[in-house]
């Protein structure tokens, strides 16, 4: 670990103890966790997974090194790999060298850290459960030391409350969507089957194939339909 004076360690800390102040929504807030853990703990790759509650599943989630297209698309089931190992047993993984070899490993070919010698997998609390997991990785072999392992502890710690807070903002949001979309679809079923004569199952089903035609959500397909009838009514 870099050798960090006392008062540079208290301040980096203090800035993270902040972050549950800010009220920030979850990218920004991983980064911020991200630059402040980068600085108190040297690696070639930290990652957060955090835990979706509603998908039971760690999804990747930030990522030191750019990977814009693996960020919300690498999901793991919990027990599966040595982060789902981690959040499932809520202990610390250390492994110094040949860390793909473990028999717990899961190798994501998008990741090419993945290859790298050492690993060290942390779970991030709040309270009692798992939020979310660190991952840090280095190339070559590497003991993390006691204190590396203790000081990433404590930062999971720090900032648990703050990942389940924003976790929770996003569930709701994504609910909020949920209800939405569904009242769009259950409209448009509606006045398909008004102006088609046809049932409810018929209705759902050609709004269906539409968005697979389309590529685009059923809840898109179902306000544009709302939408058209409702100028027709307007000009007659």
């Amino acid at each position: 670990m870099r050798r960090l004076s006392q008062a540079s360690l208290l301040a980096q800390l203090e800035k993270m103890a902040a972050l549950s102040r800010e009220n920030l929504e979850m990218p920004v807030l991983l980064k911020r966790i991200l630059e402040g853990t980068s600085k108190l703990i040297p690696c070639d790759s930290l990652f957060i997974y955090v835990y979706d509650s509603m998908e039971k599943m760690l999804v990747l989630k930030a990522s030191q090194n750019p990977h814009p297209a693996q960020m919300g698309a690498v999901k793991l089931r919990l027990g599966e790999g040595v982060t789902g190992w981690v959040a499932t047993h809520k202990k610390v993984v250390m492994i110094p060298r040949n860390a793909s070899r473990d028999p717990r490993f899961k190798f994501i070919s998008e990741l090419p850290e993945d290859t790298f010698e050492s690993f060290l997998s942390v779970p991030i609390f709040f309270r009692d459960d798992v939020v979310g997991v660190f991952n840090v990785q280095n190339k070559k072999v590497y003991e993390f030391p006691e204190s590396t392992v203790l000081l990433l502890k404590l930062i999971g710690q720090m900032v648990g409350f703050t990942i389940a807070y924003a976790r929770l903002q996003e569930e709701l949001s994504r609910l909020r969507e949920d209800l939405r979309s569904r009242k769009l679809v259950e409209r448009a079923k509606g006045v398909l089957q008004q102006t088609l004569n046809v049932t409810e199952e018929q209705a759902y089903r050609m709004l269906q194939q539409e968005s697979m035609k389309t590529r685009r959500s059923m809840a898109d397909i179902a306000g544009a339909i709302i939408l058209t009838t409702s100028f027709k009514n307007v000009t007659r």
